[in-house]
C-alpha cells in the first residue's frame, strides 16, 4: 500500500497540474460560470470565455486580466453550430487547443408541456443538448492529441428529478439529456482506454440570472432565492476546482449539491 500525505492547508492543492493549461468556460457572461471562469484564472489556468453577451464578456476578461490569469472572451450563440466551431478554432490558434471544457451553456422556459411552444423547446434542445454535446467532440479532438483532458458539464437535480408542478418539464427532460450523455461519453472514452475524464455537477437552487429569465419575473426569482437560502456561483467553482485537483486515476463521474432545506 502506497504511503504519503496528500493533504494540504491549499484546499486544492492538484489543481496547479493545470497551471498555464487552456480551459473553455461556456456560459461565462454571468453566474456559474463566471464564478467559474474566475476561479480557474486564480488556479493559473489559461481561460477562453464564451457566451451572448459581449460586453459581460469583456469585462469578465478585464477582471482576469487584472488577477494576472491570460484569457481569451469570445462572444458566441451556442445555438449556432457555426459559432461553436469558432470558438474552437480560435482556441485552437491562440493556444494550441483545449484541454479543460466547462461545458456550463444552458437556458430554461417555464411553460406547460400541454401548451408549450416548440420554438422555446428548439432553443433548449440546441443549446442544452446539441451544443453540449458538441463542445464535447471537439474538445475531444483536441484532448486526445495531448493525451490528457478533463470534461465537466454542469446539469442540474432537474436532470434526476422532474420538479412536479413547476412548468419545466422540456427543461428537465434536457437536463437528464445531459446524464445520458455525459455517461455515454464515458463509457466511449473508457472502452478506448483514454485518460480523459468526464462527469456531471447537478446543482439545486443557485442565486443567479437564471431564474429571473426563466420566470420572466425577477420578483418571483427573489421570492424563491427568499424561501431558501440559495447556493452561490462560487460554490460551484469550489466543486469545480476539487474535481480538476483530483489524481489522474480518480474518476469522479457525478456530484449533486443543494442548498440546506432545499426540497427538491
Amino acid at each position: 500500500m502506497a504511503k504519503g500525505n496528500r493533504y494540504s492547508t491549499d484546499p486544492f492543492p492538484g489543481i496547479s497540474k493545470w497551471k498555464n493549461e487552456p480551459v473553455l468556460v461556456t456560459g461565462a457572461s454571468s453566474g456559474i460560470g463566471w464564478g467559474i471562469a474566475l476561479a480557474l484564472g486564480r488556479a493559473g489556468m489559461r481561460v477562453a470565455v464564451t457566451g451572448r453577451r459581449k460586453e459581460q464578456l469583456e469585462e469578465l476578461l478585464a477582471l482576469l486580466n487584472d488577477g494576472g490569469a491570460k484569457g481569451l472572451a469570445i462572444p458566441a450563440d451556442f445555438s449556432r453550430e457555426e459559432d461553436i466551431a469558432n470558438v474552437f478554432e480560435r482556441i485552437r490558434s491562440e493556444w494550441g487547443g483545449v484541454r479543460v471544457l466547462i461545458n456550463n451553456a444552458g437556458l430554461g422556459y417555464q411553460e406547460d408541456l400541454a401548451r408549450g411552444s416548440t420554438e422555446s423547446w428548439r432553443e433548449m434542445l440546441d443549446v442544452n443538448v446539441l451544443a453540449l454535446t458538441l463542445c464535447m467532440q471537439e474538445a475531444i479532438k483536441d484532448m486526445e492529441s495531448a493525451g490528457l483532458g478533463q470534461i465537466i458539464n454542469i446539469s442540474s437535480v432537474a436532470g434526476h428529478r422532474v420538479p412536479l408542478g413547476k412548468q419545466f418539464g422540456m427543461y428537465s427532460a434536457t437536463k437528464h439529456a445531459v446524464k445520458a450523455l455525459t455517461e455515454a461519453m464515458w463509457g466511449e472514452l473508457a472502452a478506448k482506454g483514454s485518460p480523459i475524464k468526464i462527469g456531471t455537477i447537478s446543482p439545486g437552487m443557485v442565486e443567479t440570472e437564471w431564474h429571473a429569465k426563466a420566470f420572466d419575473d425577477v420578483a418571483k426569482a427573489q421570492q424563491r432565492y427568499a424561501e431558501t437560502k440559495s447556493l452561490q456561483p462560487d460554490d460551484i467553482a469550489d466543486v469545480v476546482c476539487f474535481l480538476l485537483s483530483t489524481p489522474a486515476h480518480v474518476q469522479i463521474n457525478e456530484i449533486t449539491l443543494r442548498p440546506i432545506g432545499q426540497k427538491v
